[in-house]
């Protein structure tokens, strides 16, 4: 039946009330909220509770599942009369939606509108769900409530959703005309905070009041494990929050933990702000204030976080940190770091100051971006005792690096043909024991793709002469050697050696007695390069004297090399008829190779000079090129011709899968390769052969743990004073072959879920930026007060259970590696270390994890750091602890998880002692 007494203009209100005025009611921070000031009739309460449904007279029954639409009222107009005024356009875009499962009745004489048990109203993106929802159209007021079961229950308490915003409170009445609201016991969420008010009213459009209003980032809004609580909060949706005494609630007990007022501004987008610091104190350096500064949100595009250190004792520290991004273009972040480290105190003997910094820059770009070009930056440089001495946390495993490296490149392609390439990069090596510093500023190369001048313009290249083709390539270099304390002064610069590099490769391969293929190729070379060499003998001051000789100059040189080869195969079938072993099959795949190669002599490039004595006499004559100490190094004066030979082999098996369903065998490596090689010099004249290399790898456990493993041999036997002499080993009274070298390494990654089917994955960008491991093995890069080397604040909740899992979660990484060294008759263990990292929960939310290593060489435990972790819901709690060492340390923090409120924490540390 339609409905006769709602008009066309009251609908509109309505409509406008459901739409607009909840959705204006919605709290920008985490407040949903609506308000009224109207009474209802005398079986609805005027505060949240039970409601009972009561008998109502001279109502019209309408069918559940109305859909109610504009009613157009048509009427006579003069046709003459046209109307100035434009009228307002319609607020009903589209048709009102409800039902209800009991019934949907109008009340003709007291004008509202009844909906019972699961009442719906939907409009657009709009929806409404209560036990009871009655529309009063005398007085523009909505109500929506709960009901009570059979039982005496309070269930389908009312729910409000528009777009991504819900708030589900216990009652709603809310004035449609006036646009005030009230909401009992409303619990709403947004933005990652919890919010529940017994009261809330809205006053208007720009002004919000909540009465005990409590927040909190516990997921449990009901029975949270801490929570705010402030009697009087003001809001003034998307600008700020007004709260007047707060204090700090766990576990429902009130703490001493409160504010007297605060100001928390209100914005859907990045905004500036203060870092919050940590306290703290320090063996040497007394007390402290650290991670300190300022957020700048500069734009869309790219941040800026200045933080800082100060120490009682006048340390500092200074850090910018800034990210950058352009989606589908490029992404990356820059991180500047000083400190100024002082230790003791002014007139104390041991009293020192220095100053540390470090540079870091990671770029990178995204492939859509240009396929043509690219432009990609690592970088990481600065002092070589930066890791060692820091006393930031987050460097803690890093102290352990031995290598600063950096590259900065940028590479274009053109298209065509031939196809030309082109690369400029600038790179830096550092040894931070030794703090020499190794760079190339720049490195310019280009290469024009391969030439088969030959070749036929359609079909396959066949035969010796189609197959020939040749290649250009140049290499231009800048390379400068200096150390720590030289870097960037003009010392560094004049120790530059650069020059060019031309190279003109050309090959040829076809096949031989059908089976063989044979390569041949030649290489012509010339270098430039702007500074050579002048030797000769000081008579009056004795001694060799060498003087630079600015100016152009150039060597040219070339080679020859052929290498012919195959590939056998070899099956070992272990099936039989009427069986079906466990291991089907192994396959043999070997490649011998045989290869000649030629280094004729350049001597013109060399010349002598004469050493003299006091008499005149010339005791020594002295060969030299004037390009020694070059950067591509100088010519050969030693011809030389080769024979080198090598096989390499691949080992797999076939064994029967244990799925009955499948339908062929599984193949499994057995050696991933196992390679020999060695050479035979023809133009020398003694100890021609050269040492039998051996290499290989495997991967078992499922190709968990691979395997490398070397070993050098060496023909030629040792004298009495352990010195390689040009006579075989086995005709001195030894073996074949002498073991000189050996190596083997490997590592193994295992957790839980390799059995269970899950994921366990732990970030280690921290440690690769700083070049360390990409595991965790010398430790965990930890600042439990920084979120980015904390837990994700998304990361999705652990629901603990009754009863614990018998499977405990775990997970163990172990790499072992050992070197053995007999040159000189030494038969030693040069290095011999297991180093291993894991974690294991042994309790629903308690890990203990730890980071160590043995050193069976020399009898040691190398750097250790164990970990204990507690997750609190809400909370975090983490302890980090290094035993011994130099790096004695221990760091406790608690604080709460959630970005919002992450300045909420405490923590203590100890720092490593001073070490005299």
């Amino acid at each position: 039946m339609a409905i006769q007494k709602p008009s066309h203009t009251f609908t509109k209100i309505h409509l406008k009330a459901l739409r607009t005025n909840i959705f204006h009611i919605l709290f920008a921070l985490s407040f949903t909220v609506f308000i009224n000031t109207s009474g209802f009739a005398q079986d609805i309460p005027k505060e949240g509770g039970k409601v009972e449904p009561s008998e109502k007279n001279d109502t019209q029954n309408l069918s559940i599942g109305n859909t109610l639409k504009p009613i157009e009222t048509e009427k006579e107009q003069d046709s003459t009369l046209q109307d100035s005024v434009k009228p307002k356009p319609e607020l009903l875009t589209g048709p009102v939606k409800y039902k209800a499962t009991d019934y949907a009745s109008f009340n003709n004489k007291e004008q509202k509108l009844y909906l019972y048990n699961e009442a719906e109203v939907y409009y657009e993106d709009m929806e409404l769900k209560a036990g009871l929802i009655v529309i009063d159209y005398n007085t523009n007021e909505v109500f929506a409530a709960g009901i009570t079961d059979s039982l005496g229950n309070y269930n389908q308490a009312p729910v409000f959703k528009q777009a991504n915003n819900v708030v589900e409170p216990d009652s709603i009445k809310f004035n449609t005309k006036t646009e005030k609201a009230l909401i009992y016991n409303s619990k709403t969420e947004q933005g990652g905070m919890n919010i529940l008010a017994p009261v809330t009213k809205k006053v208007n459009d720009s002004v919000i009041f909540l009465y005990k209003g409590r927040f909190t980032t516990a997921k449990d809004i009901e029975n949270p494990e801490y929570y705010f609580q402030a009697n009087k909060i003001k809001v003034v949706p998307g600008k700020k929050i007004v709260v007047g005494p707060t204090n700090m609630v766990i576990a429902d007990v009130p703490t001493i933990i409160g504010l007297p007022f605060g100001f928390f501004p209100l914005t859907d987008k990045q905004t500036s702000g203060v870092i919050i610091p940590t306290f703290g104190e320090e063996n040497n350096r007394g007390y402290f204030l650290q991670n300190g500064g300022y957020y700048f949100a500069i734009s869309d595009f790219v941040d800026l976080a200045v933080l800082g250190d100060y120490y009682t004792n006048g340390s500092y520290g200074l850090r910018f940190e800034s990210a950058y991004a352009n989606r589908y273009r490029y992404n990356g972040n820059v991180s500047f770091r000083y400190e100024n480290l002082i230790n003791s105190e002014r007139g104390f003997p041991d009293y020192s100051k220095s100053s540390i910094y470090n540079i870091r820059w990671s770029h990178s770009q995204d492939a859509k971006a240009n396929p043509s070009s690219r432009f990609s930056a690592s970088v990481n440089l600065g002092s070589s005792r930066y890791y060692q001495t820091s006393i930031n946390q987050v460097n803690a495993p890093s102290f352990l690096n031995n290598t600063l490296a950096s590259s900065i490149s940028y590479s274009k392609t053109f298209e065509g043909e031939p196809q030309v390439n082109m690369s400029v990069a600038a790179t830096h090596s550092q040894n931070t024991n030794t703090e020499v510093i190794n760079m190339t500023l720049p490195t310019v190369q280009a290469s024009v793709s391969r030439i088969f001048p030959f070749a036929p313009k359609t079909g396959v290249k066949k035969g010796i002469i189609q197959n020939v083709n040749f290649q250009y390539n140049i290499r231009a270099e800048n390379r400068i050697q200096t150390t720590d304390s030289l870097f960037f002064k003009k010392e560094m610069w004049d120790s530059a050696v650069n020059g060019i590099k031309h190279s003109i490769p050309l090959t040829t391969n076809f096949k031989v007695f059908k089976y063989f293929s044979l390569s041949a190729s030649t290489s012509y070379d010339e270098t430039w390069v702007f500074e050579t060499v002048r030797k000769y003998y000081d008579f009056e001051e004795n001694e060799i004297v060498t003087e630079p000789v600015k100016g152009f100059d150039a060597f040219r040189t070339y080679n020859f090399s052929t290498s012919l080869g195959t590939t056998l195969y070899g099956m070992f079938d272990f099936r039989k008829e009427g069986k079906d072993p466990k291991i089907q099959a192994i396959r043999h795949v070997m490649r011998p190779s045989i290869s000649y190669n030629i280094n004729p002599s350049f001597s013109n490039y060399y010349e002598t000079f004469e050493v003299i004595d006091a008499n005149g006499t010339t005791t020594d004559e002295i060969e030299y090129t004037r390009f020694e100490g070059g950067i591509y190094g100088a010519p050969n004066n030693r011809y030389s011709s080769s024979i080198g030979m090598s096989l390499s082999n691949n080992i797999e098996a076939k064994v029967r899968d244990k799925d009955s369903t499948a339908t062929e065998a599984k193949k499994i490596k057995l050696l991933d390769n196992l390679n020999f090689s060695t050479a035979y010099n023809l133009a020398g004249d003694s100890l021609n052969w050269s040492p039998l290399r051996m290499t290989g790898s495997t991967q078992i456990l499922k190709n968990k743990m691979i395997i490398n493993f070397g070993a050098t041999m060496d023909p030629y036997a040792l004298d009495n004073n352990n010195t390689k002499i040009d006579k075989f080993n086995i005709d001195n009274g030894g073996s074949l072959f002498r073991l000189t070298s050996a190596n083997i390494n490997t590592s193994y990654s295992i957790s839980s879920s390799d059995f269970d089917g899950t994921e366990n994955e732990r970030s280690t960008q921290e440690n690769l930026r700083s070049g360390g491991r990409a595991d965790d093995l010398f430790g965990r890069a930890q600042d439990f007060s920084d979120q980015r080397y904390g837990e994700d604040d998304d990361e999705e909740e652990k629901t603990p259970s009754a009863l614990y899992k018998t499977k405990i979660p775990w997970n163990l990484k172990l790499a072992y590696a050992v070197n053995y060294t007999n040159v000189r008759r030494e038969n030693e263990i040069s290095s011999h270390s297991l180093m291993f990292s894991g974690d294991v929960e042994f309790s629903p939310r308690w890990t203990v994890g730890a980071s160590s290593g043995y050193d069976f060489k020399n009898k040691g435990f190398t750097y250790t750091q164990l970990r204990f972790e507690r997750d609190l819901l809400s909370w975090r709690m983490s302890f980090s602890w290094v035993p011994f060492s130099t790096r004695s340390s221990w760091y406790f923090f608690i604080g709460i998880k959630s970005n919002i409120l992450k300045d909420i924490k405490y923590d203590k540390r100890r720092q490593p002692d001073q070490q005299l």
